[in-house]
């Protein structure tokens, strides 16, 4: 277990499985590191969202570093010409996946674990995305932990950061009961893919139907506003 002065990192988007990830940190006893990203993503308004969450839960520290995954385009959520998908839910990589993005973040919070001497840095991958996202998938956490033990001076002191994934294998429905229990204000919280500047969810993205599904099966009414409520 770790003291309440042990740092750790948690990649923090806003949205609902970040801050379940955050709260799960909280409760064993971590000095917390948020770490969001503004990449170009269509939906940065997400950002002012990580920002609450890491003061409300009392983080000891919150970073937003700004990166150009928008110059290489390939994803409908940092290239204006693509579409995000309204649909539903299909089978194979949907063009809503950002190439390399979370082997970026990680490499980037490999760099911040070095300064901070964290020896854990933590993600809000999960069942769900991992079907449909390469870089969200256990074999990918497992591969970047095994990265980190050879590519840092951390790792070259035999204390290389482990990358702990505590939701891979849960469903929304299940995600939300845990951050439930432990006070999660999802309310605070965004995962549309299509937030317009009042911070209203689409409700017709992929993003937004798995929250909303998720809340519908737990029985809780989803604390977000929707565009088309």
């Amino acid at each position: 277990m770790p003291t309440p002065a042990t740092p750790a990192i948690v990649l923090l988007s806003g949205g609902l499985d970040s801050a379940t990830v955050l709260a799960l940190m909280r409760r064993d006893g971590f000095a917390v590191h948020a770490l969001s990203f503004d990449y170009g993503q269509r939906h940065k308004e997400e950002l002012r969202y990580a920002a609450l969450l890491a003061q409300s839960m009392g983080a000891a520290s919150h970073r937003v570093l700004r990166i150009d995954l928008a110059a290489f385009g390939g994803s409908a959520l940092t290239d204006p010409q693509l579409s995000v998908p309204e649909t539903g839910l299909a089978p194979g990589i949907p063009i809503t996946y950002v190439p390399a993005r979370n082997t970026v973040f990680l490499s980037l919070a490999l760099a911040l674990a070095e300064v901070l001497g964290a020896r854990d840095i933590f993600l809000g991958v999960n069942s769900q995305d991992y079907s449909g996202y390469p870089d969200c998938r256990a074999e990918f956490v497992q591969a970047f932990e095994a990265l980190a033990q050879v590519a840092t001076r951390l790792g070259d002191e035999a204390r290389g950061p482990r990358i702990h994934a505590p939701l891979q294998f849960l469903n929304k429905s299940e995600i939300i009961r845990l951050g439930s229990s432990l006070g999660v204000d999802y309310g605070m919280t965004r995962s549309c893919y299509q937030l317009d500047a009042e911070g209203r969810s689409c409700g017709r993205c992929d993003s937004c139907r798995l929250r909303r599904e998720g809340f519908r099966q737990v029985g809780i009414a989803d604390p977000t506003p929707y565009q088309d409520s």
